[in-house]
């Protein structure tokens, strides 16, 4: 590859070989080696997951900033820009069927699967079983009575609904980031991301009350059927990527005052932008179907 003029961008930027992918996936094998250990009570298991992770955010936080300093080196042109964008859109697209996956399960589940066993002679099952959705007794879901804790469920009263505002809220801080970047407004900039930023880390604070509040109280687990299983898989790996959005809006505010970025040139800002946007329509669909519905 070669640059057109001195000075300029190449025509494609190819990067050194790098030692960052395979120690990433170092990091994410103890988490997921921790991670299985772990729920089956081997002590060592919750060692390996934290180790896991905080390798694995070193690692990426080294990657990241090697790639934001080649940026400002100027070595990515039009076609690295164009690259990124789709690798962004396909990444996006992912995470789209990963949540349609579970949203998928639960509708099954509920429309589906329950009724379906529900309309069966009981006998052909077990004695007193009930096809309704959600469950609040043992034996009422599909699996066997005594085997399900009775619990409660949850309801979009407050706390749901706040967290709703404070997600809501957030996409519409960081739209004005946005447009105060592009008009060249770097201290209205930051001075909104920041805040973008606070409504996201006490997003996650509001949903980890939450937790507590139905463990402790309600006896919602996520070991409470069918119900309880696809709860928190939805809630709780919306509530993971909600804090990965906050790391990347985090770390794009700390770009923003070390002077990174202009009003023309500012995909990472816009990268950031588009994941958190998603994270707010994921919620949405929570919202509505889970704690509505």
């Amino acid at each position: 590859m070669s640059t057109t003029t001195p000075g300029a961008a190449p025509y494609y930027f190819v990067p050194a070989e790098s030692r960052h992918p395979i120690m990433a996936a170092a990091g994410l094998f103890f988490v997921i080696l921790g991670a299985s250990q772990w729920i089956n009570g081997v002590q060592w298991g919750q060692y390996s997951f934290w180790f896991g992770i905080a390798w694995w955010l070193m690692v990426l936080f080294q990657w990241f900033r090697e790639a934001a300093h080649e940026s400002e080196r100027g070595l990515y042109g039009r076609k690295i820009d164009l690259s990124y964008r789709w690798s962004m859109s396909w990444f996006i697209f992912s995470e789209v069927m990963f949540f349609g996956a579970f949203f998928t399960a639960l509708w099954w589940a509920r429309a589906h699967s329950v009724p379906a066993l529900g309309s069966l002679d009981n006998g052909l099952l077990w004695p007193g079983f009930k096809g309704v959705w959600p469950s609040i007794a043992a034996g009422a879901t599909a699996a066997p009575a005594g085997t399900v804790e009775p619990f409660q469920t949850v309801g979009p009263f407050w706390l749901p609904t706040i967290n709703t505002a404070l997600l809501l809220t957030s996409g519409v801080t960081l739209t004005i980031a946005h447009h105060a970047l592009r008009l060249g407004q770097r201290a209205r900039t930051i001075a909104f991301m920041w805040v973008t930023v606070l409504l996201g880390i006490t997003f996650l604070c509001v949903q980890g009350y939450e937790y507590y509040h139905l463990y402790t109280e309600l006896n919602l687990k996520l070991n409470s059927g069918v119900f309880g299983s696809t709860f928190f898989m939805l809630t709780g790996f919306h509530g993971f990527h909600v804090f990965v959005g906050m790391l990347m809006l985090l770390f794009i505010t700390l770009r923003l005052q070390s002077g990174h970025f202009t009003p023309e040139r500012h995909f990472g800002f816009e990268g950031a932008a588009w994941y958190w946007h998603f994270v707010d329509v994921v919620w949405l669909g929570l919202y509505i179907l889970v704690y509505w519905m």
